[in-house]
């Protein structure tokens, strides 16, 4: 030891060195470190201790799980006797103690240095990098020089060089080795069959002794053998057994939301072999067999998460994601921003699951997540731009469906009343609970969609622009919430375009255009980085050097190697999902029972608008008025005198069916739509398709239905109606015939709804399908035979309702022939018989199913990939 030097002794299991002044020593798993610590929670190079100067520093080098002292997560710390380090976990991660070895002992340890202190900030010369990097000018913008390029390339090579840097410049960030060894996969990274990794081999949250011939419940409720307290997991969810032959079992007694075995689900009521290495997955809780030993393993929130290689091509092979590569530690909070076309949104899609990558992984602590989507699926949330929730409802009731419909089937109301005030006392969102959703402020509702997704307890949260439109002071609330989420055990990814509140996060991501990363790091590191003194001159960058090679420079640059080299360094994978049959989410309810709460919430949301309620019944009655304008002498169906003829019968009929035509299309028109975003997050929660499309044709039926009637007996009226029907009275079966029309215009009406983007299309197709119908119903001018134009009439729902109408009230004979000279060539659809009209009914029938198919086909294209069938 050098003069003034404490001497200071290192202890790591059972093993101790005493550290020289003149050299640095290496932490981690690499073979070649100097210290190698053999723990799948401990980073390749983890951290690095050494003589600063004035006292002995260990410093993290941008770890995936952290290094921790006090139970506090640090970046650099000065320590000395009597110090103590946790690497990977701050409780039971691989301890490092340091004494003193000699009369001159080390000084008590300095603390001045507090948990997430950054490195010294690097120098910074001119305002932007452009000047000595970039391959233009910050004016002017001429092209580069082939001289430029060469320096470029230069510059790129140096890895320790800085943006805005000169060479021979000094920094004052510590120096990295330049040569960084392949890194192997962590155990049970790949989440395949046999991983025995869980959580990263973390110690159990407890563990149960098995003995030979023993049966071991698991779930909810208090007389099973083994108590799970979450709301994912059944009353009675599944049991272990102990075979005679010293083999064990699980088997799925039914469970809502699946049990699973290395990711993948069992069918329910089945019965598996375990293995010595399986893992077995029931809600938060994971399980694994070690001899006669089963331990658990709670996921309480504290969960790393890494990308690695992520890569996405579309058609024509055009990459919108390329190579990216970043790990968070646990209860992180980290932004990722970028300009326009720089692949956010579909990071999002690929971090989620909802649109995987074509090629790289994602790492939830270590288990894929492509592989054990259906099981992980249920510990991530996400919170899209648009809110998740509908708006006419209260905050409490809006909170109601949602956990009726993400709980299991047996959950009590009184366990969903007592989450829903967690969260809502989480959130400070208690005071507002009785308030319609649309009288809360912006950054209150999107309170209420984060609390709709914590409803659920996940690990880790996903958000898509929260603070989109949101004033300053809002968008700060917003990213504030965030940090007290990240705080309180979760990990929080945030996409956003704003850039005032970056400073509270841990990491952030900049993403260059293409698609590929520009910076990982440090948030108060980046502009520095970069070389600018704002976020407006670095997208301005982007945006004007769009070809520049943004992540090359990011790879050869020093930040590189301290906070994406350890994650980059394992080779790019081909992603190889498993069958879609694995990846599809259970469901935690019955179909009829998320139909019949579909259905409440729908009719909750509809007799919450008194405006939209009275515009349904008012519609219908003012078409109805309108149809008793038109003269009629002697009614429906009875012939004026002198003449044997009732041109005005035809027209009547024209004005009510084009009336239930509209009315019907307009009540649905909108309905999917405006509830896509909805759909798109529910739908991978566990949603049945069918039951959220049966619930809006069971509710609009009803009400269509309804209209209907009000048509039909304000119309009906005031006319003279025949005196007998075909099979029932007159009156009756022209009302059958005008609700079955207005039933398959409202399929319509949600053909269209599916179809288009945004709402404001929805209405000239609507006033397009009415117009079309009048056209085409048979009642203007010829259309039987007329080769062609008949057989595209027989599309029209209208031309099949005015058939109906008309064999009833034999139109056929009681209008004027449309051929003068031969007036016994009648409409065949209007045939006077009960045959016929039966048969005009049911092809109306028929279209309202087929349409039905075409919705819910047409519904996937707003499903997550991984939920397609």
């Amino acid at each position: 030891m050098g003069r003034g030097v404490p001497e200071l002794v290192l202890e790591l299991n059972g093993r101790t060195w005493t550290l020289d002044p003149s050299r640095s020593y290496t932490l981690g798993r690499d073979p070649q470190g100097d210290l190698v610590i053999d723990d799948a929670r401990v980073s390749w190079r983890h951290a690095t201790i050494s003589w600063g100067g004035r006292g002995w520093v260990i410093e993290d080098h941008g770890s995936t799980n952290g290094t921790y002292a006090q139970g506090r997560r640090i970046q650099q710390l000065e320590i000395g006797a009597g110090s103590a380090v946790h690497l990977g976990n701050a409780t039971d991660g691989p301890r490092v103690s340091l004494t003193g070895g000699g009369a001159g002992g080390a000084a008590a340890p300095q603390q001045a240095q507090q948990a997430h202190q950054a490195p010294a900030p690097q120098q910074q010369s001119a305002p932007g990098w452009a000047s000595q990097q970039a391959p233009v000018q910050q004016q002017g913008y001429p092209q580069q020089s082939q001289q430029q390029s060469q320096q470029q390339q230069q510059h790129q090579q140096q890895p320790g060089q800085q943006p805005g840097q000169q060479a021979g410049q000094q920094i004052s960030a510590p120096q990295h080795q330049a040569h960084i060894p392949h890194q192997q996969a962590a155990p049970g990274a790949d989440g395949g069959a046999g991983a025995p990794q869980v959580y990263g081999d973390r110690s159990p949250t407890t563990f149960h002794h098995f003995s030979l011939g023993r049966v071991m419940r698991i779930g909810r409720a208090l007389e099973n053998e083994l108590v799970v307290s979450d709301l994912q997991v059944s009353r009675h969810h599944a049991e272990f057994t102990a075979t005679p032959d010293g083999r064990f079992e699980i088997r799925d007694l039914g469970s809502h939301n699946g049990t699973y075995v290395n990711g993948q689900p069992i069918a329910k009521s089945a019965t598996v072999l375990l293995g010595p290495s399986d893992i077995v997955g029931v809600g938060h809780s994971t399980f694994r067999l070690v001899g006669d030993r089963l331990e658990e393993f709670v996921d309480t929130g504290e969960v790393s998460f890494s990308a690695r290689h992520l890569t996405v091509t579309v058609d024509g092979g055009k990459q919108i994601l390329k190579d990216v590569s970043f790990g968070v530690p646990e209860k992180s909070l980290i932004a990722v921003i970028g300009p326009s076309g720089s692949g956010k949104s579909t990071l999002l899609k690929a971090l989620t699951g909802y649109r995987p990558a074509d090629q790289g992984d994602v790492l939830y602590d270590n288990r894929n997540l492509y592989k054990q989507f259906a099981e992980l699926r249920q510990r991530i949330g996400l919170v899209p731009q648009d809110d998740i929730l509908h708006k006419e409802l209260t905050v409490k009731k809006a909170l109601k469906y949602a956990a009726k419909l993400r709980f299991p089937g047996d959950t009590a109301v009184a366990e969903r009343e007592a989450r829903i005030g967690e969260v809502l006392g989480e959130l400070k969102l208690d005071v507002h609970k009785d308030k319609k959703i649309t009288a809360l402020s912006g950054g209150q509702r999107k309170r209420v969609s984060v609390a709709l997704e914590l409803l659920t307890k996940p690990s880790l949260i996903f958000l898509d622009e929260p603070t989109s439109g949101l004033d300053p002071g809002m968008d700060r609330d917003v990213m504030q919430l965030l940090r007290a989420l990240a705080d309180d055990g979760r990990t929080v990814l945030v996409v956003t375009h704003s850039v005032a509140e970056l400073a509270i996060c841990d990491k952030l991501l900049v993403l260059a255009p293409g698609g590929s990363v520009a910076y990982f790091g440090p948030p108060e590191e980046a502009l520095n980085f970069f070389g600018y003194t704002s976020w407006a001159d670095v997208f301005s960058a982007f945006e004007n050097y769009r070809d520049y090679d943004w992540a090359g420079r990011w790879r050869g640059s020093q930040h590189y190697q301290m906070y994406a080299a350890d994650i980059d360094a394992v080779a790019a994978q081909s992603v190889h999902m498993p069958p879609a049959q694995q990846m599809r989410a259970p469901k935690a309810q019955s179909w009829g029972s998320q139909l019949w709460t579909l259905i409440r919430r729908y009719v909750s949301v509809i007799a919450s608008d008194k405006g939209f309620m009275a515009l349904l019944v008012a519609l219908p009655a003012v078409l109805g008025v309108v149809s008793t304008v038109i003269p009629a002498k002697f009614g429906l169906g009875v012939p004026e005198a002198p003449s044997r003829f009732n041109t005005a019968s035809g027209t009547i009929m024209l004005v009510l069916i084009v009336g239930m035509c509209f009315t019907g299309a307009a009540n649905s028109v909108r309905e999917l739509i405006k509830e896509r975003v909805i759909y798109e997050r529910e739908r991978a929660t566990g949603l049945s398709r069918s039951a959220y499309l049966m619930s809006k044709v069971v509710t609009l039926g009803l009400i269509t239905a309804l209209q209907g009637v009000i048509i039909c007996a304000i119309g009906f009226a005031p006319r003279k109606m025949p005196a007998e029907g075909l099979i029932m009275p007159p009156a009756v079966e022209l009302c059958v015939v005008v609700i079955a029309l207005g039933l398959t215009s409202m399929m319509f009406g949600l053909v269209i709804s599916s179809l288009v983007k945004t709402s404001e299309k929805t209405m000239p197709l609507l006033v397009m399908f009415a117009i079309v119908q009048v056209v085409f119903t048979g009642v203007l001018f010829q259309l039987y035979d007329s080769p062609g134009l008949e057989q595209f009439a027989w599309l029209m729902p209208a031309r099949w309702a005015i058939a109906g109408a008309g064999t009833t009230l034999d139109l056929g004979r009681l209008m004027a022939p449309f051929d003068l000279n031969n007036p016994n060539n009648l409409d065949p659809l209007w045939k006077h018989s009960a045959g016929q009209w039966i048969m005009d009914v049911s092809v109306l029938v028929v279209m309202a199913v087929a349409l039905g198919f075409v919705v819910a086909r047409l519904l996937r294209r707003h499903e997550p990939e991984v939920m397609r069938k």
